[in-house]
């Protein structure tokens, strides 16, 4: 069987579900050297003022200069990054169709203490899935792979955690809360899709497979 490799995301970018969303299993990346600036640690939303990133802190390492595995990253807890975090998603999607819908399956994430980054964004991938209504079992990795170039049983898409980039599928628009002013921006945080979109979210994500 072959299988598709991610870096487990913050909740993700709309074009990573659109790889992984008709797997029955994925393996999931714990043992590369964490990388910043990366969808590891930072989402997209759409705010009353265009694009918004919401970045999760990290605790800092007195030996700056020594590579640690991506799941041995603890989150600094010391800034109040959740409360913050779930308020600028309350503000930005309160009046979208479908985020009272949803609201109850994420508040949780935002309430109770993340200590590593890891294990908090395995979380936020599992409570994706649960919304999307797709049944998708996980494999973590036990060795670290640098390519996997000439495997057939493992496509590589770990580069859907590379942030500064386009989006590797042609998106299709959709409605979103704030468009008449700043227009339809893509491939936002996946909870842009399930806010907007609901149900038919799993729907979209077919169509843009099917139309590749």
């Amino acid at each position: 069987m072959t299988r598709k490799i991610f870096h487990p995301s913050y909740f993700g970018p709309i074009d990573q579900y659109v790889s992984l969303h008709e797997e029955d299993e994925i393996i999931l990346e714990k043992l590369d050297n964490y990388q910043k600036q990366t969808y590891r640690t930072r989402q997209y939303i759409y705010g009353a003022n265009g694009s918004l990133l919401l970045n999760i802190p990290i605790k800092h390492r007195k030996d700056v200069h020594k590579r640690q595995h991506y799941k041995d990253v603890k989150i600094e807890n010391d800034f109040k990054w959740q409360q913050l975090h779930w308020r600028s998603i309350e503000t930005a999607y309160r009046t979208s169709p479908f985020f009272e819908f949803y609201e109850d399956d994420f508040i949780g994430l935002y309430e109770k203490s993340a200590d590593y980054l890891y294990d908090f964004n395995v979380k936020c991938t599992e409570t994706v899935l649960d919304a999307l209504g797709l049944s998708i079992d996980f494999k973590m990795t036990d060795e670290f792979i640098r390519s996997y170039e000439g495997n057939d049983q493992i496509i590589d898409e770990r580069r859907f955690a590379v942030s500064k980039r386009k989006p590797f599928y042609k998106l299709k628009k959709y409605n979103q809360v704030f468009q008449d002013k700043y227009g339809h921006i893509e491939n936002l945080t996946i909870l842009d899709l399930l806010f907007n979109l609901g149900p038919s979210a799993q729907s979209y994500l077919s169509e843009v497979a099917a139309g590749q």
